[in-house]
């Protein structure tokens, strides 16, 4: 008995210390990633913490949200300027826990705990940071984790209209996969998040952001200047696991509150997603919304604003007139 309870200790002990040399371990890259990919926008503060952003642009207000594994760069990559040419002021937030927004609440970032922001906690402190910015009746345009982001704004705060693209929005039948199961427990975000820090090379992880295109190429330069080091950060990756593995209880509450919701709401969506299927997602909600319009775009994966710029553009002008702002 007594030899069990040493056995006990000794592999509790060598756990810790192997976490404890992970985490150290994982540093000096998440210290490399801020170096190479720095903040391109600047800060404003909110009651949770800090909030990153970049504006630019005169006009009507439109606000842009990311989606999981993501940061505000992925819109100034194309489509933030495109938006501004077209006359308006443009605002891409990093969402909470994301890029360099700090959490919605300090003890998110304790390795055991499964808790993460809720799209309407994640909408409360991106509509604060709004406000103190004076964007008054924004389009909110959200990609993927963003559009349940948009929706919930749209549901507490003050929008004028949402665009949807490929938006994670409804239930979804069955379990996430694998990896977020794994990577999402309480011991796997511990143990499992540090050590892909430590150990992946963040500008190798090329094969796995082209999957999330396909069946469109990724385009030139859009690793390099999305910095996918960002996300290979110990408390990012907790962030973004955690936030995916608690989704579905959100969007069904959600869900049951959009006949309620009267502004227009513009989904854009690809026929051939696999990440975030139209049949799940776009085209149930649609149907749920009052004042919804769904556009398809046949052919194309999980990337509309990057596969189908224009159609993106002509969502977000489309919103802004039908919600008189135009």
């Amino acid at each position: 008995m007594a030899l069990a309870r040493w056995v006990g200790v000794a592999v509790v002990l060598a756990a810790v210390g192997g976490t404890l040399w992970v985490s150290r371990a994982a540093d000096p890259a998440a210290r490399l990633a801020e170096e190479t990919w720095p903040p391109v926008g600047a800060f404003v503060e909110t009651a949770q913490g800090q909030v990153h952003y970049l504006q630019r642009g005169d006009g009507p207000d439109v606000v842009l949200l990311h989606g999981a594994s993501g940061n505000l760069r992925d819109y100034s990559f194309d489509l933030m300027d495109k938006l501004v040419q077209r006359g308006f002021r443009v605002t891409a937030f990093d969402r909470p826990g994301l890029g360099y927004t700090d959490r919605a609440a300090p003890g998110l970032n304790k390795a055991f705990t499964g808790r993460a922001e809720s799209p309407a906690e994640q909408a409360r402190m991106l509509a604060e940071a709004a406000e103190t910015l004076g964007i008054r009746r924004p389009v909110v345009v959200g990609h993927s984790f963003g559009g349940s982001v948009a929706m919930a704004w749209a549901l507490d705060h003050d929008a004028a209209a949402v665009v949807s693209l490929a938006g994670a929005v409804m239930p979804w039948p069955g379990e996430l996969g694998l990896y977020h199961r794994v990577f999402g427990s309480v011991l796997g975000s511990a143990l499992l998040a540090p050590l892909a820090v430590a150990l992946v090379d963040p500008m190798k992880t090329g094969s796995t952001v082209a999957g999330i295109f396909a069946p469109q190429a990724m385009p030139d330069g859009y690793l390099d200047h999305v910095g996918p080091g960002l996300t290979l950060r110990t408390p990012v990756m907790r962030a973004n696991v955690r936030q995916i593995n608690t989704l579905k209880p959100h969007v069904t509450a959600m869900a049951r509150r959009y006949p309620s919701l009267e502004i227009p709401v513009e989904f854009l969506h690809g026929s051939e997603d696999t990440t975030v299927p139209l049949v799940t997602h776009s085209e149930p909600a649609s149907r749920l919304l009052p004042n919804a319009a769904l556009t398809v775009l046949e052919g194309v994966g999980h990337m509309p604003q990057h596969a189908r710029p224009g159609a993106a553009l002509e969502a977000i002008e489309r919103a802004a007139r039908r919600a008189g702002l135009r």
